[in-house]
């Protein structure tokens, strides 16, 4: 009797352990989920600011057809990254943005006026804004993507995400080229 009551506690015990670590998985795969939409979001602010950041220059730099060009199609490139790519493709999509708008604000240097210009400095202002929230939303994907990463390849989680189809996930990784000093020329 008291070795069936045995068997039954320690069956128990196993069960909610198992339901305690299965739950702790799903917490940690919604909160990536959660995260690479906060990062959706932020792009989504961003791609809505550049056309009306664009028009502002177009109007003082008519000529620099190359460099609108580039951020517009840079701009397409990240909006269908963002429908149906991976957080690697998402990644260098925004990437190539980010260096398309550096080359608009190259541009922008160039005419004192457009850099007086209030509209413009309200835009680039909102884009800055955004474009550090990006930064902390990524920041907050990648990390939670590494705690789940650790959770599902470590032993006993390593077993139970096994069975359960807990696929390890992608970070959203910035451009390996702009890791360097940033070069300032006068």
């Amino acid at each position: 009797m008291t070795f069936a009551l045995i068997v039954i506690a320690i069956v128990v015990i196993a069960i909610i352990f198992v339901i305690i670590m299965y739950n702790g998985l799903v917490r940690s795969r919604n909160r990536i989920d959660n995260a690479y939409s906060q990062i959706d979001v932020q792009l989504k602010r961003r791609y809505d600011l550049i056309p009306n950041l664009v028009e502002s220059v177009k109007g003082y730099a008519a000529h620099e057809k190359s460099t609108f060009e580039s951020v517009t199609n840079a701009r397409a490139n990240a909006i269908n990254a963002q429908q149906g790519g991976s957080p690697a493709d998402q990644a260098v999509a925004e990437n190539q943005l980010s260096g398309a708008l550096k080359s608009l604000f190259a541009v922008a240097e160039a005419y004192p006026d457009l850099k007086a210009n209030q509209n413009f400095l309200n835009l680039q202002e909102e884009l800055t804004s955004t474009e550090d929230r990006i930064a902390y939303a990524r920041q907050f994907y990648n990390d939670s993507v590494l705690n789940y990463n650790n959770n599902i390849q470590t032993f006993p989680r390593s077993a139970l995400a096994g069975m359960f189809n807990f696929d390890k996930r992608e970070y959203f990784e910035g451009d390996p080229e702009a890791k360097g000093p940033v070069k300032v020329q006068f």
